[in-house]
């Protein structure tokens, strides 16, 4: 896991130091462009450059700490701070495309006419073009790395380049008309920022909260413990992030009641072997489930109690039924679905229809959350 995280570290670092050294660049040739034609929507690209410089170094300091090896504070290491540090550099962005609109708002009132030159139309049309080669390489680095900032930022590039592009039109509209959109164009710019700014935050916050894995993982996950010679029945799978590409995990399996403790101690831990030699995961904690074998009216309970509970609208599953007969008891959980009217009134009503079907029997139904696909 070491030298998974050291790798792509690097990655991020060396990607990140070609995004500080592109985006300076064009900030020098911008600025003077803008002062030097009083350009105002040259200026403040310029501006939004300079952010996506400053972003570029947050993102360097993020994936250092990020990297940083465990200790007895932070057990579970230190990837979370790659969240907190793409909550900067949206707060960065967000503060450029306000601090461009007031400007951008000074001069809708105060209008100055712009002094476009020939040179000045070349820096805009470069910058176009390294924004588009910069935006395409590090959103591909990102992609790469499993990085939420640098795609962000490969994003961010690829649309400073529309926003340039509109620049540059607007030069060419006061070129052939007389006609000065400079100002206005800056305040579209300086929207497209701030809209940039928030849904970075959103994704940043969304991180940090926890969201819904993707089904993909999951579904290869489960895929995988299924393949297990022993393993009747995956489910219950719960993915704790810890970073990108950091998880640890647990899961239920289902299993023969005949299976001794021995048996179940060598599968759980052949599971975890191959779980993380295929998705490189962790999981610390495999329940068990026990499957009656060797019952034929187990067996037939079973299938009378999952078309019952699966004909309500809004179940999505049903899975660790075990039927003691000697006992009377009858257990088992359910997963209903996040989008019902009254889930509590649902997992109510499943219960008592069940005690229906077998008075005298104790009905242990456990509500679980659907937490991944």
């Amino acid at each position: 896991m070491t030298e998974n995280m050291t790798g792509r570290q690097q990655v991020i670092v060396k990607t990140s130091i070609i995004g500080i050294m592109a985006n300076l660049v064009l900030v020098a040739f911008k600025a003077v462009t803008g002062l030097l034609t009083r350009s105002i929507a040259i200026t403040l690209d310029a501006v939004n450059n300079l952010s996506d410089a400053l972003s570029s170094v947050v993102t360097i300091l993020g994936a250092k700490i990020a990297g940083k090896a465990p200790d007895r504070e932070h057990p579970l290491g230190h990837g979370r701070v790659e969240y907190m540090s793409q909550l900067i550099v949206a707060a960065i962005v967000l503060y450029a495309g306000l601090t461009s609109l007031i400007e951008s708002g000074k001069k809708i009132i105060h209008p100055e006419a712009a002094e476009y030159s020939t040179a000045s139309l070349i820096v805009v049309v470069a910058a176009i073009g390294v924004k588009i080669v910069l935006g395409r390489y590090v959103k591909r680095k990102g992609e790469e790395a499993h990085s939420g900032t640098l795609v962000d930022a490969g994003e961010d590039a690829l649309f400073d380049a529309i926003l340039s592009a509109s620049v540059l039109v607007s030069a060419i509209i006061f070129l052939l008309t007389g006609v000065s959109l400079e100002a206005y164009v800056g305040a579209v710019i300086s929207v497209f920022i701030i809209k940039s700014g928030i849904e970075m935050i959103r994704d940043a916050v969304n991180e940090m909260i926890g969201v819904r894995i993707e089904g993909d993982l999951t579904k290869s996950i489960r895929e995988t413990v299924e393949a297990d010679p022993d393993v009747q029945g995956a489910y219950d799978l719960l993915l704790h992030n810890y970073g990108p590409d950091h998880y640890l995990g647990s899961i239920h399996v289902e299993v023969d009641d005949g299976m001794t403790a021995r048996e179940i101690d060598t599968m759980t831990r052949r599971i975890q072997e191959n779980v993380y030699a295929k998705h490189h995961i962790i999981l610390d904690t495999i329940g068990i489930y026990s499957r009656n074998t060797g019952s034929d009216r187990a067996m037939e309970v079973r299938t009378k109690v999952t078309e019952t509970v699966l004909a309500h609208p809004g179940v999505l599953q049903i899975h660790g039924f075990y039927f003691d007969e000697e006992k009377k008891d009858i257990r088992f959980d359910v997963i209903l679905d996040f989008a019902g009217p009254d889930r509590k009134e649902l997992y109510e009503h499943i219960v008592n229809d069940i005690r229906e079907m077998y008075p005298g029997y104790t009905v242990r139904v456990t509500l679980d959350v659907d937490v991944s696909d």
